[in-house]
């Protein structure tokens, strides 16, 4: 063990304590998966990052660093907010990228191009490893441990881009905000829920009159509200601000004509924070970003 540099960072807001923190150890070198995973658990924490060199592959293809990303209990090949608040950190230590404004993360998932918009950072998502409607079976399930009808969802789709989201949409903001999901029926499912703040599918087939600050969002732009539970340390959780989750219902939500291309998504309103997350289609990509702060800088014993 020995002394390394490390931020916790907040994600997904510019005023500190509002949004998703992170855990980032800013070297890695030498580190054991098993004592990676043990720091994850003793930081309590949604997700802890260690950053590495990019592998030799990883290099030649243009990465600039490399992360291995944990939550407890497990890796995950690619997390949403772990990939900001890692890129903000290690730019935040002296990092420069080989592109100025673009950077490359190696991670679980392969290559990932982060670019820098101002004071923000926005990752472009990676593709969907599963899309399509869920089964009927897991439509009726995830109703009865949100406990709401079956009816109240009016939509559901595959988000799988390394976390094995189901989402599924209800028809308002506030029906998102009031849930109360049942642990013991959600079980180990990956459960993100949106509801859009104007109506579904009002303009033109083309989802709620959002975007940046249009009819259906509310006076700060906000067009959708977002909540995502999932099998936690100690049973059901639900993670303030979640990157993956919503790059995943983006491009659902796109595709399907339930949003438009650019809009802002609200997250952690529930438990007292106050999420934001910036979504861009340009082109064939997309952009999933947010600001970030650091909100611990030093050094840590691992």
């Amino acid at each position: 063990m020995r002394q390394r540099p490390f931020k916790q960072v907040d994600v997904f807001t510019a005023q500190p304590y509002l949004g998703n923190p992170l855990a980032v150890v800013l070297d890695g070198d030498g580190l054991t998966t098993e004592t990676m995973q043990q720091f994850t658990n003793w930081t309590n924490l949604s997700e802890a990052t260690f950053l590495l060199p990019p592998t030799e592959a990883g290099a030649a293809a243009g990465a600039d660093y490399r992360v291995r990303i944990f939550c407890p209990g497990r890796e995950l090949p690619f997390a949403g907010h772990p990939t900001l608040g890692s890129c903000h950190a290690w730019l935040e230590a002296g990092g420069r990228p080989r592109t100025p404004g673009r950077v490359v993360q190696e991670c679980g998932v392969g290559l990932v191009t982060l670019r820098q918009d101002g004071e923000r950072l926005a990752f472009a998502a990676p593709p969907l490893l599963r899309s399509g409607p869920l089964d009927e079976a897991d439509v009726a399930l995830i109703a009865r441990g949100l406990g709401v009808e079956r009816s109240d969802i009016v939509a559901h789709a595959w988000c799988h881009n390394g976390p094995n989201w189901r989402g599924v949409m209800l028809a308002s903001a506030e029906q998102v905000l009031a849930l109360r999901p049942d642990a013991a029926v959600l079980g180990a499912l990956d459960v993100g829920v949106v509801g859009p703040r104007g109506k579904v599918g009002v303009i033109g087939g083309h989802g709620p009159d959002a975007g940046s600050g249009g009819g259906g969002a509310d006076g700060d732009g906000v067009a959708f509200e977002v909540r995502a539970f999932f099998p936690g340390n100690n049973g059901l959780a639900e993670d303030p601000v979640t990157g993956s989750l919503n790059a995943g219902l983006a491009q659902w939500l796109i595709g399907a004509h339930l949003a438009p291309p650019k809009y802002i998504a609200a997250q952690g309103t529930a438990l007292g924070r106050a999420g934001r997350v910036h979504v861009e289609q340009d082109g064939d990509t997309l952009w999933v970003g947010g600001g970030s702060v650091t909100c611990v800088d030093g050094q840590v014993l691992v």
